[in-house]
């Protein structure tokens, strides 16, 4: 395990608090993944689930809540979001478990809300607001009883994409962070560690993650400075530039890609 140092720039109120989390080790592009950000109505509820998921209660930070799971961190924040994950352009995200049937017996008995998927080795959990669907996948050799696995793009017609949208995501992951282009089964995608980012076309239009129940993901970065420097000589415009917090010992930056996902970047949450 890892020590973590989180910021009060990932979300409002939030202080800066040692945490212990397992982030994966970065790719030759300095970059992993980190986080995923959450706007919540009831805190409790939401702490109360992805602990029963499986997930570990770290410090509170400041108004926000702290669950780490191998792979990832969960923060939530009490909001009133626009919208749910699904009909944004990320639809949902993944975890794997050893034994899938056992899993759910489990959750199901923990009163979480558990659908079946097409095979047994395939589940979906739903969170207490209904606005977010977690899909639950099974890898038995894992020694972890849950780790982070993927997160699930979906991106509509017209202005969004055109026919090559799916090469053009792949492509744009891959210069901006590393990103290794292949499949992922049935589906394109791009592996960052710590993360399988997958790409589906969608019939119907997405918007934006700013404001929904997933409001932003995280990649932790070594050496953001650069990895920013870089992201604007091509032609990259951020959200929030790279800045400096020499007091907390961190920096941060925040992007939009192409099509709507918000993406905050870090460099100073764990220390590899």
């Amino acid at each position: 395990m890892k020590m973590l140092i989180l910021i009060c720039a990932l979300a409002p109120l939030v202080t800066a608090s040692a945490l212990w989390a397992q982030l994966a080790a970065p790719n030759d592009a300095g970059v992993a993944m980190g986080h995923l950000h959450l706007h919540v109505q009831d805190v409790d509820a939401a702490k109360k689930f992805w602990i029963a998921l499986g997930g570990t209660a770290e410090n509170k930070l400041g108004a926000n809540e702290v669950v780490q799971f191998p792979g990832v961190l969960v923060l939530l924040a009490k909001a009133d979001p626009t919208g749910g994950a699904v009909g944004s352009i990320v639809n949902h995200v993944g975890f794997l478990v050893p034994n899938v049937q056992q899993s759910v017996a489990k959750w199901k008995e923990a009163g979480l809300t558990v659908e079946a998927g097409r095979t047994p080795q395939q589940a979906f959990v739903t969170t207490p607001d209904g606005l977010i669907r977690i899909e639950i996948l099974e890898n038995a050799s894992q020694p972890q009883p849950i780790v982070f696995h993927h997160v699930h793009f979906y991106v509509g017609p017209g202005a969004q994409g055109g026919v090559e949208v799916i090469p053009e995501m792949q492509a744009w992951y891959a210069k901006m962070f590393g990103a290794k282009p292949g499949k992922s089964g049935q589906f394109d995608a791009a592996d960052v560690p710590g993360v399988n980012l997958r790409f589906t076309k969608s019939d119907t239009a997405t918007v934006p993650t700013k404001g929904r129940a997933l409001d932003h993901i995280g990649f932790e970065v070594r050496d953001l400075e650069a990895l920013c420097k870089k992201m604007e000589a091509s032609g990259v415009k951020f959200d929030r530039p790279f800045t400096k917090r020499p007091d907390l010992g961190v920096s941060l930056a925040f992007v939009t890609d192409p099509w709507g996902t918000q993406i905050e970047l870090t460099e100073g949450l764990t220390h590899w």
